[in-house]
């Protein structure tokens, strides 16, 4: 359903995807992980045919490059941002981008209660919350109901009960035979969407792993190497086990945060809407407080366990 061959993307002198070669068999589900800059949110704009590239995608048998429109038009996409007019009504904004499809719309109400949204079409946008304008996103990604879903980052911006709900949504549509391509930094999204999961570093796909078996010992290690966890709890210092703590806070505090951290004799390694903290069994504690000190607001967390942690 989608293949990605010898795929390569340029920003000037920064090479953001390198070489990439996937191939996604229809009803199967990928998940693309990595740090920051890894390259996942610029290979999905590849397959969009959003960007100029090097190499060859092809969606549902259409060449992405040569043939866009009509390869878009097998993809339901749903990004990160969402860019909806907050004014605009929530039935509005699905006739108006089936419009923009060319596809028709037999009931708005079949269309949101679809996902959940059944009794909000007389809303307007800025009224639903973060979950429900992510809901309104998929409704609108799914219009003319096409065999592929491309997601990247959607939970990004939602709370923790946000994330289980929209999470359930999706797993309820990963057995109609969809295809499915999403990055994420989340285990417990990969682990209950994917099949199959991608590792970036730097451009590249370095491995991959069945997602039933992925686990904290495959999560991202400082350093920008993604190798096991098992290397990164040691590099703090010392032996024994541990974890490691992916760290959800607003972005605009990251930095700071990671600088309190490497300051208090912890590795911190920047992850989508966080950061990822090695510790040992002893220390998990030690990092919240010292974020607590420098008033520092971690959102939620993720105790991702090595290897050998697992295995006790």
């Amino acid at each position: 359903m989608i293949s990605i061959r010898g795929v390569s993307k340029s920003f000037g002198r920064f090479l953001a995807v390198d070489g990439v070669n996937l191939e996604i068999p229809e009803g199967e589900s990928v998940a693309l992980w990595g740090l920051n800059g890894a390259g996942k949110t610029t290979l999905i704009r590849c397959v969009l045919g959003l960007v100029r590239y090097r190499g060859a995608i092809t969606v549902a048998g259409w060449d992405a490059r040569r043939h866009g429109k009509r390869a878009r038009m097998h993809v339901g996409y749903v990004p990160q941002e969402l860019g909806f007019y907050d004014e605009l009504g929530v039935a509005r904004a699905v006739l108006f981008f089936a419009s923009l499809k060319g596809v028709s719309v037999r009931s708005v109400d079949d269309t949101l209660g679809a996902v959940g949204l059944e009794g909000h079409g007389g809303k307007r946008v800025r009224e639903l919350s973060g979950g429900m304008k992510q809901r309104l996103a998929l409704a609108i990604a799914m219009l003319g109901d096409p065999p592929v879903l491309v997601l990247d980052e959607v939970t990004a911006s939602l709370d923790a009960c946000g994330r289980r709900e929209f999470v359930a949504l999706l797993s309820g549509l990963s057995g109609t035979g969809r295809t499915l391509l999403f990055a994420s930094h989340r285990v417990e999204e990969v682990r209950a969407l994917a099949g199959r999961v991608v590792m970036m570093e730097r451009g590249r796909a370095v491995s991959e792993v069945p997602a039933a078996g992925f686990t904290g010992a495959a999560a991202v290690a400082p350093g920008g190497s993604v190798v096991g966890a098992v290397g990164a709890v040691g590099a703090v210092g010392g032996g024994g086990s541990g974890a490691v703590l992916h760290l959800m806070m607003p972005l605009g505090v990251r930095l700071h945060a990671a600088a309190q951290l490497r300051a208090g004799g912890f590795e911190a390694t920047l992850n989508g809407v966080g950061l990822l903290v090695p510790v040992h069994r002893e220390r998990k504690a030690e990092p919240f407080q010292i974020l607590a000190e420098a008033r520092i607001r971690v959102e939620d967390f993720e105790v991702l366990p090595t290897a050998g942690e697992e295995a006790r």
